[in-house]
């Protein structure tokens, strides 16, 4: 323990504090303002400089017998615990049936928490029973620097006109620019009508050959055979999102929210499927070619994927600095960042790298 209010202080903290404090000393500094400006008091600096030579390593730490607790289990209550987790009736059971089982009984050995205790102790701590152990999935990263690197896709169902019926809406959308390079509307889910969307998109793009990420979630037309198939054949890597995490594909999950916000969406329901279609592709222009994206700092995704974002945000930051020079008494600092994001990340797991990537492309 140490300082004024008892705080736990580790050795190697204790060692960097009189160091500080001996360097402030022979800088003129005296002993009581410079324990202050720590937090400990001068008996507790005392203390340290009498019993320090150099860091505290464990080894060199005095041990203490410690009396045993009052609430710890006998060796033959632990006996008795290991005994009946490994019982055939409670093999496969984990201590919070255990318990309450051998209560019914009436018999008590110890809490949930002990028995936790001794499996950890006995290394039995481990999955129970015939279930397959929970497996920890990483979540997919991917880092588009430009457009037709990573596409994202999903579905998305759109009301019918009669209640509980609906149109499925296949759309794809090129991450780094949000663009919607393909799209169509259908009745049912089907993988083959996944792999014509996919075909579609890239023929548009004339990215054949080229590499290329789809991104999307875990659905049935998604990870079809004859999908996956076709998506190797036209050089397409496809990426899954981990299982019930609609956030690992936001950027599809986004854009349809933004689509079903729309003032003119129409709630009442699509009453057939041409209406669906025709629908979908005026929103579909919109957004493309009018739609001001806040993530691309409000540059359409069409302005955005053909390269002409450079000269409209070089004019605004021309009319904003004209602006300042007419009246610079308005601006407190410089201009509104009109800067463009060099790239974008899907589940950015190393910002470090990420950064790294980035300062490269600004020095090219």
């Amino acid at each position: 323990m140490g300082g004024p209010r008892g705080r736990l202080i580790s050795a190697p903290d204790r060692a960097k504090a009189v160091e500080l404090i001996n360097e402030a000393r022979a800088s003129g500094a005296r002993l009581g303002p410079a324990c202050r400006e720590l937090g400990i008091s001068e008996r507790t600096y005392q203390r340290w400089v009498g019993t320090y030579d150099g860091p505290i390593k464990e080894d060199q730490r005095p041990i203490t017998k410690r009396p045993a607790p009052k609430n710890k289990l006998s060796e033959k209550e632990r006996a008795r615990v290991i005994e009946v987790a490994n019982s055939p009736e409670y093999a496969d059971l984990p201590p919070c049936k255990i318990v309450p089982m051998l209560a019914d009984k009436g018999e008590y050995i110890a809490s949930e928490s002990k028995f936790h205790r001794i499996f950890k102790e006995q290394k039995m701590d481990s999955h129970r029973g015939r279930s397959r152990k929970p497996v920890k999935r990483e979540s997919p990263t991917h880092i588009a620097y430009g457009p037709n690197e990573i596409w994202t896709w999903d579905i998305t169902w759109l009301n019918a006109g009669v209640k509980g019926q609906y149109f499925k809406l296949y759309l794809v959308v090129d991450m780094f620019s949000r663009l919607i390079v393909a799209y169509e509307v259908w009745e049912t889910e089907k993988a083959e009508y996944a792999e014509r969307l996919v075909r579609k998109a890239v023929l548009s793009q004339g990215i054949q050959g080229r590499p290329l990420v789809l991104h999307s979630d875990n659905g049935s037309p998604m990870k079809a055979a004859t999908f996956l198939a076709a998506l190797e054949k036209l050089g397409v890597q496809s990426s899954f999102s981990r299982p019930r995490v609609s956030n690992d594909n936001p950027y599809s999950e986004s854009l349809f929210k933004t689509m079903k916000y729309r003032p003119e969406y129409p709630f009442k329901g699509f009453k057939t499927l041409a209406e669906a279609r025709e629908w979908v592709q005026r929103f579909v222009r919109w957004y493309n070619f009018e739609h001001l994206h806040s993530g691309i700092n409000f540059i359409t995704p069409h302005q955005r994927h053909y390269g002409l974002d450079k000269k409209i945000i070089e004019n605004r930051i021309r009319v904003y600095q004209i602006a300042k020079a007419k009246n610079p008494s308005r601006w407190s600092g410089d201009i509104r960042d009109w800067s463009l994001p060099q790239a974008v990340a899907l589940n950015p797991l190393d910002v470090g790298g990420l950064n790294e990537a980035l300062r490269k492309i600004k020095e090219q």
